[in-house]
């Protein structure tokens, strides 16, 4: 293919696995120091990743009683008000625990990054979290140096979040890349669908809470991208409609062969 290759990454999930450890506590210790009625459990939580974006997940909460137990204005700009004063809380906590480097990098994402980069591929992330929130997580997962080879896209850069297409749309725009030569990384249905929809091909690395999903139509999925000795993590290999057999781990040669494997409705 002569059109430059690109590899677009979601962040949470796929550069590190930070729904549990990261995201989870930061919500619950948000909703603490704002005296708010609600903690919400492993279990809970787990249902509401289907939700993208965190003040979209805050807003489930705005039910009528809840409103009337936390003491909330019912004037649609004041509580708007409310959930993004929230939202600027819980993402400096985020960014808190990140740096506190509790959290690793998930498997093969600064190697496959690292050999992108100096195949001339071009680089970026594509998420619905705060854009503050995807730096504090890129720069723990690529390193800084490299992290500045990445464009980002994230938080209300779209009205409408995945599994809509817009930011996978927004992104090859901006990018000016062509979809026939760009690839996603996605760990959610949701994410997955968005990249499809939007016209590119899809690879998954499963995380802890998506590891049941249905992944039909994506063109591999597996539970992380891997790494060779001595950091040896092994790909279980989940999904392989292409017959790429990237066992004991994901080269960059594999998400390559993706290209123009995308599904989008309508678009050439």
């Amino acid at each position: 293919m002569s059109a430059v290759p690109a590899l677009v990454f979601d962040c949470d999930g796929v550069l590190a696995d930070t729904e549990r450890h990261g995201h989870l506590p930061a919500f619950n210790q948000t909703f603490e120091e704002f005296g708010l009625p609600v903690r919400w459990s492993d279990a809970a939580y787990a249902r509401l990743v289907a939700v993208g974006g965190g003040k979209e997940r805050m807003r489930t909460l705005l039910t009528p009683d809840f409103r009337a137990a936390a003491g909330l204005p019912d004037d649609p700009a004041a509580l708007d008000a409310e959930v993004a004063a929230w939202h600027r809380r819980k993402t400096e906590i985020y960014t808190g625990i990140i740096a506190g480097g509790a959290i690793p990098p998930r498997p093969g994402v600064r190697r496959i990054a690292a050999e992108a980069a100096d195949g001339g591929w071009t680089l970026a992330v594509a998420s619905t979290s705060a854009e503050p929130s995807v730096r504090s997580v890129l720069d723990l997962a690529v390193g800084k140096e490299l992290a500045h080879r990445f464009a980002v896209f994230a938080g209300d850069v779209v009205d409408r979040k995945k599994p809509a297409p817009d930011i996978y749309d927004l992104a090859v725009e901006r990018l000016g890349a062509d979809r026939s030569a760009t690839v996603v990384v996605e760990d959610s249905r949701n994410g997955m669908l968005a990249a499809l929809a939007a016209g590119l091909g899809c690879a998954v690395t499963t995380s802890a809470y998506t590891a049941e999903e249905d992944f039909t139509g994506a063109s591999l999925v597996v539970s992380s991208l891997g790494d060779p000795p001595p950091e040896e993590t092994v790909t279980e290999v989940r999904a392989d409609p292409l017959g790429l057999r990237p066992e004991p781990f994901v080269r960059l040669a594999d998400l390559a062969a993706l290209r123009g494997r995308g599904t989008a409705r309508g678009r050439a």
